[in-house]
């Protein structure tokens, strides 16, 4: 059975670029453009790696990345975040929420793929 993974992000080139990357590769995916559905969508989803961007309307990455982390459905799935802002001491911070990957914007296919495949296989 095909890995899950879902994807927040509200930016619809950047959803859209993971998705067809993702699908191309032989994951299942689903899109979530509003952070206030994330974590509603997880619990019916229930995918292997969450996808989560930092910079959304509405509700910060990173206090998503706290809500699932201590949601006990949610705790062990891991999170990749990415950020197209990415300064001093924000990669430590989204580490610090929970997230087990960190991924800075503009992202490279090869990369990327590295990161969600290390921590789909770590997740089993």
């Amino acid at each position: 059975m095909a890995k899950r993974i879902l994807i927040v992000e509200d930016n619809d080139l950047n959803r859209k670029l993971f998705c067809d990357v993702l699908k191309s590769q032989g994951f299942a995916v689903e899109p979530c453009a509003d952070g206030l559905e994330a974590l509603d969508r997880a619990r019916q989803f229930v995918p292997n790696l969450i996808i989560m961007d930092i910079q959304m309307p509405n509700v910060s990455g990173l206090d998503l990345i706290e809500k699932a982390k201590a949601d006990p459905t949610l705790r062990a799935i891991p999170v990749l975040a990415v950020t197209a802002y990415a300064g001093k001491g924000d990669e430590e911070r989204i580490r610090d929420a929970g997230a087990e990957g960190y991924l800075a914007k503009p992202v490279s296919i090869g990369p990327f793929m590295a990161a969600v495949k290390g921590l789909v296989e770590k997740a089993g």
